[in-house]
């Protein structure tokens, strides 16, 4: 229990707080003509973060992470996708307001694996974090502390796919949804720059 307890208290200081990908799964839940059509990116960053995670636990993501030049690379590229999707975000159209005008299924997992495993923060969070707390546990401790981080990662991104949803239904004219949007791009361009600023 003791594991357990560890891995969803752990999971769920480390996904609270807003992040680049926390706000792309809640504007698909809300932009989407149907709660469905939204899935393709909350499963996507779900499976990145189950990803994530095991390569933490397993230290593996360790080793990349001594390569320097692969770092740099990873943040460039990284920058590069947030500048992007910014735009596409901020350009989208609230399915209440103009049908057709959402992200379809491919370039949400485009975007959803980008802001996953482009993110170089999140990977070290994830490195740093989970992966050095799972030294603590052997066996089935350290098997049910990495399914109970898995767990929350998933029961949290499709909890924020269903409050996109239920916010588009409040806003019926998609005036809200739309100041959402550009906030949202704002925030993702706040990100790029700083990580840009992290290149210094």
């Amino acid at each position: 229990m003791e594991a357990i307890l560890h891995g969803i208290l752990l999971a769920f200081g480390l996904i609270l707080p807003l992040g680049v990908q926390n706000v792309f799964i809640f504007s698909q839940g809300a932009s989407q003509p149907s709660l469905l059509k939204a899935f393709p990116a909350t499963i996507t960053a779900a499976i990145c973060d189950t990803f994530l995670i095991l390569l933490a636990v397993f230290g593996l993501s360790v080793i990349v992470l001594q390569f320097e030049g692969l770092r740099l690379g990873l943040m460039i590229v990284g920058i590069l996708f947030l500048l992007y999707m910014g735009y596409s975000i901020w350009k989208s159209k609230p399915a209440g307001l103009e049908t057709g005008k959402s992200l379809k299924a491919k370039k949400q997992i485009v975007f959803a694996m980008s802001v996953s495993l482009l993110n170089p923060h999140a990977i070290l969070d994830t490195v740093g974090v989970i992966g050095t707390s799972a030294l603590k546990y052997v066996g089935t401790e350290q098997l049910l502390f990495t399914t109970a981080c898995i767990g929350v990662s998933w029961l949290w991104f499709l909890g924020l796919t269903f409050a996109g949803a239920t916010m588009k239904k409040l806003d019926g004219t998609g005036k809200l949804m739309t100041i959402f949007n550009k906030c949202s791009a704002i925030f993702i361009w706040c990100t790029a720059v700083y990580l840009l600023i992290g290149l210094r």
